[in-house]
């Protein structure tokens, strides 16, 4: 788990070498003070010699010059480090990410993954960074201030001993408990998260049904769970300062009795008196040190988990070993299919699907809620797999196909019209990259959008804000169809992508349909009657089987389910503007 991440580091690795180095430097020079400054006490001070102050005072400067200058090496080192590694860390899993199939996707709330994205990668960064920099500065320092108080004096310097050991045991039960509670607390950040984007996403429902009250208790319910754990975890945690500061304050004590004792002695100079009790606080303050590093990382080994998690998810969607690169043709058949977006699902969501489709032809897909209508689509662009039988296109099972090649040949206008920040151009160049202008406003004329658009006042560069909140449900619609145009697909799949445009501009968009794509299979599913009985064929769809397929005719004739629809649709005389859609 840790190793998959320390992977990430890659470029950083000198900064991530250099960093303890440095520290281990400032360490050394940071040791040598208090034993220099002992030698100035009894053989200058003490003894009188002017020349072996000045002497081992120079010394005393250029060591803390060095270790100042170490320690801001390795604070930038350190920091690079940290930062690069956290960089990378975050494009791999963004880049992961795209690699999911809708299947994967399906396991994390998008609010999860932005919380992995975001919080996480930072608990980890600052782990690191620490682990760089503390991990190494502190044994170091108390290994060096240890070998050099007992080279001092070693019976007292076993009070060190003593209160290192007292002071470990302590700080690891109280560690291991604030741990629990952290692993607790980061989970709880996916749910805040969530609160804040349904609220956001939603905003002008909230504020259409007046339930800003209610969003805001939700909302502080949420902050109140973290705030709560955060607590429990912190409430361990600060046992630490006090039983630091009574450790250091015992230690001191002891060691100005017990030293005085001997100075009186004779078995101790006053220098090295001095010297034992800067090491002292060296060791404390290094242990203090270790302290906080494993509480960072204890709060991070969470956000490692939940990473990794991410990292080491597999697509259940993968290219062939040897791809085809070509499609052939727009033809699609479903060979006794079976799918569920579950593999230990009891019921399958589609059941024993055979179709068969040929190229350029027009086929709608009717059928109540629930009736499988998206499954069904989504199999043809390999969106999911199949867990029975297969799909082909072109004449070849999709599963052959290299998916770059399959998902541009399929064009999709999915349920959920999904618009980007950024002018108009810019979202429907997403069809085609090098889309020229004039291509874009042929692909809008098709879609029955270049009417409104010429009607904003900068036209095609007019900048829609994130998810389209800024154009209408229809005219994001015909935006997407336009955009699905420009790929210049054999396969145009309509996912009730007209249901937001009245009849006459839906009656527009597929007599376009008919007239300038021809060689073009298009299915289009929809609730209407009106949008799919002029197809070449219908599919009806009921309990994710395929209940009729054949024309508008043959269905009145022959389906019930078909004809119910069609008999509710037109009791009342039809759609108010069917007849100029005709």
């Amino acid at each position: 788990m840790i190793r998959t991440l320390l992977s990430e580091v890659k470029e950083y690795k000198g900064a991530s070498v250099a960093t303890p180095l440095f520290m281990i430097l400032e360490v050394l020079m940071e040791m040598m003070i208090p034993f220099l400054m002992a030698s100035i006490i009894d053989d200058g001070v003490n003894a009188g010699d002017i020349g072996h102050i000045y002497k081992v005072g120079g010394i005393m400067v250029i060591a803390a010059a060095i270790g100042l200058l170490a320690g801001m090496a390795g604070g930038r080192y350190g920091a690079k480090a940290s930062a690069g590694f956290a960089k990378n860390l975050r494009e791999t899993m963004f880049n992961h990410i795209q690699t999911f199939s809708f299947a994967n996707i399906d396991k994390y709330s998008t609010a999860g993954l932005v919380t992995r994205l975001t919080t996480d990668v930072t608990n980890v960064q600052n782990a690191y960074q620490m682990t760089l920099r503390m991990f190494t500065r502190a044994p170091a320092s108390l290994l060096c201030a240890m070998i050099m108080a007992f080279r001092i004096n070693g019976k007292l310097s076993g009070v060190y001993l003593v209160a290192v050991v007292i002071l470990g045991v302590l700080l690891a039960l109280i560690m291991s408990h604030a741990t629990r509670y952290f692993q607790q607390a980061f989970p709880k950040y996916d749910d805040m998260n969530a609160s804040v984007q349904e609220n956001v996403s939603a905003i002008r429902v909230v504020k259409a049904y007046v339930r800003e009250e209610q969003e805001t208790d939700k909302f502080k319910k949420a902050s109140e769970n973290i705030y709560r754990i955060f607590m429990k975890a912190e409430g361990n945690l600060v046992y630490n300062a006090p039983l630091m500061q009574i450790t250091v304050y015992s230690c001191i004590l002891l060691i100005s009795w017990i030293g005085a004792k001997m100075i009186v002695a004779s078995e101790l100079t006053t220098g090295e008196l001095m010297s034992l009790l800067a090491y002292c606080m060296n060791i404390l303050m290094s242990l203090m040190m270790l302290s906080m590093v494993f509480v960072m990382i204890s709060m991070s080994m969470a956000s490692i988990r939940r990473i990794s998690e991410v990292l080491k998810e597999s697509s259940d969607i993968k290219n062939p070993k040897e791809p085809v690169y070509e499609v052939a043709d727009g033809s699609i058949e479903f060979r006794q299919v079976d799918f569920a977006y579950r593999k230990d699902s009891e019921s399958p969501v589609l059941k024993d699907i055979n179709l068969k489709i040929g190229s350029g032809e027009v086929v709608g897909i009717i059928g109540g809620t629930g009736s499988a209508k998206t499954s069904l689509v989504n199999l043809i662009s390999r969106l999911y797999d199949v867990t029975g039988g297969a799909v082909y296109v072109g004449g070849r099972d999709v599963r052959e196909y290299d998916m770059e090649t399959l998902r541009n040949q399929v064009s999709v206008v999915l349920q959920n019209n999904v618009l980007f920040s950024g002018t108009i151009l810019e979202n429907l160049r997403w069809g085609s990259r090098e889309a020229t202008e004039e291509e874009c406003k042929e692909a809008c004329r098709q879609a029955c959008a270049d009417e409104f658009i010429q009607r904003f006042p900068d036209g095609y560069e007019t900048h829609i804000e994130q998810g389209g909140s800024n154009v209408s449900g229809g005219q994001r619609q015909r935006l997407c169809i336009a955009r699905a145009l420009l790929k210049k697909p054999k396969i145009l799949i309509l996912d009730d992508s007209t249901s937001a445009v009245d009849t006459a501009t839906d009656a527009k968009i597929r007599k376009a349909f008919r007239e300038e794509i021809p060689d073009t299979t298009k299915l289009i599913i929809a609730q209407r009657i009106g949008s799919v009985k002029d197809a070449d064929r219908i599919i009806v769809m009921d309990e994710g089987c395929v209940d009729g397929f054949g024309t508008h005719e043959e269905l009145l004739r022959e389906n019930a389910i078909y004809r119910e629809v069609y008999e509710s649709q037109t009791s009342g005389g039809g759609d108010f503007d069917e007849k100029a859609g005709d």
